[in-house]
């Protein structure tokens, strides 16, 4: 009868202390878990996205000639609650994005393999500092949304 029930209490108080640990264990890991969910829900909250409303259009001019536009759309992070101020301010921001924009053609950016990253970095910071000049430290980066380049 002993040999029947020794097998069958170990089994029982392995299981009791398997449990026991997994318990006392988990509710640490789930808590640094939530805490880890939390902090990035609230860095995701810090900005707002703004879509400028319209593409920009660039001609890339060679020998004279038009040779293709480049089309783009951008959206703007901000600090939050700064959609009012880049629309109030969008006609200046448009400006200074344009020249950006133009001096990157005129100097080659978009011909050949337009999209190669260091190609984009360049214009993004561009990008950057011109509207930061005009929203100042509330414009944190500017995304590039869409690019097309038609060629003539």
């Amino acid at each position: 009868m002993m040999d029947k029930i020794i097998p069958l209490v170990l089994v029982v108080l392995g299981l009791g202390i398997g449990l026991g640990a997994g318990f006392m264990l988990r509710p640490a890991a789930v808590e640094a878990s939530v805490e880890d969910g939390d902090n990035a829900a609230a860095s995701a909250t810090e900005h707002d996205y703004v879509k400028l409303n319209n593409q920009f259009v660039i001609p890339v001019v060679e020998a004279g000639r038009v040779a293709s536009l480049v089309v783009l759309s951008l959206s703007l992070e901000t600090a939050v609650g700064g959609q009012e101020a880049v629309y109030a301010k969008e006609p200046k921001l448009r400006d200074s994005f344009l020249q950006v924009l133009f001096d990157h053609a005129n100097t080659g950016g978009f011909r050949g393999s337009f999209t190669d990253s260091d190609n984009l970095i360049v214009l993004r910071r561009s990008l950057l500092e011109a509207g930061q000049r005009v929203l100042g430290s509330m414009l944190s980066d500017v995304l590039i949304i869409d690019i097309m380049r038609q060629d003539a």
